[in-house]
């Protein structure tokens, strides 16, 4: 049975974590109270703090450490093991202010795509980048401090634990048994995504990312996850947002999954010639003798450099070249993005040239493992039939 799992810092939101799993149960929910406060003192929740502490890499002396920072941030190492360790988690309700939500959010990140997870939080009306992520979690603003019922927290718990109640006790229907594919698009590749889906057909279910930073994560968690059982990487930009410093990188971990996972893997260049800012007046002072195009008023992008573009395959090339299972990836020579073509903002050969011929050199090529340059532009439909070929020879 799927049970609602209600967590927080019982010494001091005792109130109110009662009254959410009240709630729940009120709703037909199985419910799991978890007391995640870092005093050291059992409460009333079904699991006390020290049993969620001894998950901790170092114990409960690991948590308990006498000083909150430290013992928040190693609660929530301990925390999220303790979730994992769990085979019924239908769903997770936290409640808190920015500790409780610091500390509950990582562990609800870590838990599959799909399980539902609910954080009614006061800092839930502002950035919640660092709390969601990649992830699924749903920001539920508190509108009055978590101190205390009253007649307006008595709604906004409620309302949050009958959604809860909604998700664990009424199941999904199953999909349909096509294996997923993860793809990536950015508005300069999308000529290419939208022909490679048209030659995949209905044989797959294709599952297209937005390649804006948390795009290429949350596809990469879904892998992790083993709910993408394979990749059609073509819009690797995100590697040139965490490398040159701008609005929408990766993170250390692009390409991680593929190699955690051995999944089939076809990658390509899409868009490594760009690094993506804002609006034209927030691009970084050192970057104002650079090519640019302004996408749009609120997105300027800049043109990469040959040196940057060797930094970019050399990062590339460490992630494939982690990968064990089946990889190919496909170099556009005719230009990596509707912008790099001839005539057009950011036709730039040696730049491309310092990209190709870095991926090639440094990507150590096996039997398994290979690099192939083609002499088409990315949104060339032979460009689109040579991955669609590529996918169909990692799946064998």
């Amino acid at each position: 049975m799927a049970l609602a799992y209600v967590i927080g810092t019982f010494d001091t939101k005792g109130a109110e974590l009662g009254y959410a799993a009240e709630r729940l149960r009120a709703a037909g929910a199985g419910v799991v109270t978890v007391d995640v406060s870092t005093q050291g003192r059992d409460g009333p929740a079904d699991v006390p703090p020290d049993e969620v502490a001894a998950h901790h890499p170092d114990g409960v002396a690991g948590v308990f450490t006498g000083d909150r920072g430290s013992a928040v941030a190693a609660m929530a190492v301990a925390l999220e093991r303790f979730l994992l360790s769990r085979s019924d988690v239908g769903g997770v309700l936290g409640l808190g202010g920015s500790g409780g939500t610091a500390l509950v959010t990582p562990a609800m990140r870590a838990l599959p795509v799909g399980v539902g997870k609910i954080m009614v939080s006061t800092v839930a009306s502002g950035n919640v980048a660092p709390y969601v992520d990649a992830s699924d979690v749903a920001m539920w603003y508190s509108v009055t401090d978590v101190a205390g019922l009253n007649r307006i927290s008595r709604r906004v718990i409620g309302n949050a634990a009958h959604a809860l109640a909604g998700i664990v006790t009424h199941e999904i229907p199953a999909a349909e048994d096509r294996p997923a594919v993860g793809l990536t698009m950015f508005g300069v590749t999308t000529a290419c995504v939208t022909a490679v889906t048209e030659r995949l057909g209905g044989t797959v279910d294709p599952l297209v990312f937005h390649a804006t930073g948390t795009g290429g994560r949350a596809m990469e968690k879904l892998v992790d996850d083993g709910l993408v059982g394979s990749v059609l990487d073509i819009t690797t930009t995100e590697v040139c947002d965490l490398l040159v410093g701008g609005v929408f990188p990766a993170t250390d971990d692009r390409l991680g999954a593929i190699a955690r996972t051995g999944v089939p893997y076809v990658g390509s260049c899409g868009a490594l010639d760009m690094v993506n800012f804002g609006a034209r007046s927030t691009v970084p002072a050192q970057f104002a003798d650079r090519t640019f195009y302004e996408h749009n008023p609120q997105v300027t992008l800049m043109r990469t450099t040959p040196e940057e573009c060797v930094e970019f395959a050399r990062f590339i090339a460490r992630g494939l070249n982690a990968c064990e299972g089946p990889v190919r990836f496909l170099l556009p020579a005719g230009g990596v993005s509707a912008l790099d073509a001839p005539g057009q903002a950011f036709w730039d050969p040696e730049a491309d040239e310092a990209l190709f011929a870095t991926l090639e050199a440094e990507v150590r090529q096996t039997e398994r493992r290979r690099v192939e340059r083609l002499p088409h532009h990315i949104n060339d439909p032979e460009f689109a039939d040579a991955l669609v070929d590529a996918w169909r020879e990692v799946q064998k």
